[in-house]
């Protein structure tokens, strides 16, 4: 079974950046299928266009855009890729990156799919990063990895049991049309609204408010890299009522306007 080294991932790189601590690499997949192999050191994939199928000893993950695998290292897997075009973000970290952490990298073994959004925010983020490049991008990239590795970890340590109800809202959130009323969602998870509001930031790291919103502007974000909507197609699909708020938001939380992302999505 094949090794690959740092940086190393099967297909063309249309940007590979290296740092001390870690390697970024904005990749398009050209093989439709990849045998079994494992990377040397932890990684993220994060699938911008396409699709693929990505499986280990013990499951399978069929991304689409916008989903995000992180891999400890030594996790042997396989990839099958359609014809369709197909491309990934990859960060790659080193394994002595972990030694100054407040946590160890077993804390994160196999693979492990993320739907959090705040996480998936935090991964544009360094897309973003990754695309202008310059004095301070390790510094901002190290930072959010931090971050990131902050709210991977949270569940594990300070949260011994989560109640029934959290991951019903997922569901509701995830594979249902939003709801925007705390009563009517509170009567669909059987708990009251009160106590909703109160536990919510205590399992989300963030309210539930800001929650959907994150969910919405990060659909818009991979949107835009698949370049194939209209900005008011996007505005509308996404569940903003006007351009205007739809800009808004995106501009709070990425610093930078949507049309301004979609000028630099094939930055070098």
């Amino acid at each position: 079974m094949r090794k690959l080294e740092t940086g190393e991932f099967y297909g063309r790189h249309n940007q590979k950046l290296i740092f001390d601590a870690f390697t970024l690499t904005d990749t398009e997949y050209i093989h439709d299928k990849v045998d079994w192999h494992y990377h040397e050191n932890p990684y993220f994939t994060y699938l911008l266009q396409g699709k693929l199928l990505e499986s280990n000893k013990k499951e399978s993950y069929y991304l689409k855009p916008g989903d995000l695998l992180f891999h400890n290292w030594d996790d042997a897997h396989y990839n099958i890729k359609p014809k369709d075009f197909t491309r990934g973000f990859h960060i790659q970290l080193n394994r002595n990156w972990f030694s100054n952490q407040a946590f160890e990298s077993t804390d994160f073994e196999g693979s492990l799919a993320i739907q959090n959004p705040m996480i998936k925010m935090a991964m544009n983020a360094i897309y973003l990063e990754a695309k202008w490049n310059d004095r301070y991008t390790q510094l901002g990239i190290e930072s959010t990895l931090h971050a990131i590795f902050d709210l991977m970890h949270k569940p594990n340590t300070k949260i011994q049991k989560t109640p029934v109800w959290v991951n019903q809202l997922k569901e509701l959130i995830f594979e249902e049309e939003i709801i925007y009323s705390l009563e009517n969602l509170s009567h669909k998870l059987q708990i009251h609204p009160t106590h909703l509001s109160r536990e919510f930031s205590k399992y989300f790291c963030t309210s539930l408010g800001n929650y959907i919103r994150l969910i919405k502007v990060n659909q818009a974000f991979n949107l835009i890299l698949l370049n194939k909507l209209s900005m008011t197609e996007i505005c509308y699909t996404c569940g903003f009522y006007d351009q205007s708020h739809f800009i808004a938001n995106f501009k709070r939380i990425y610093h930078t306007t949507p049309s301004k992302l979609l000028k630099n999505r094939q930055r070098r």
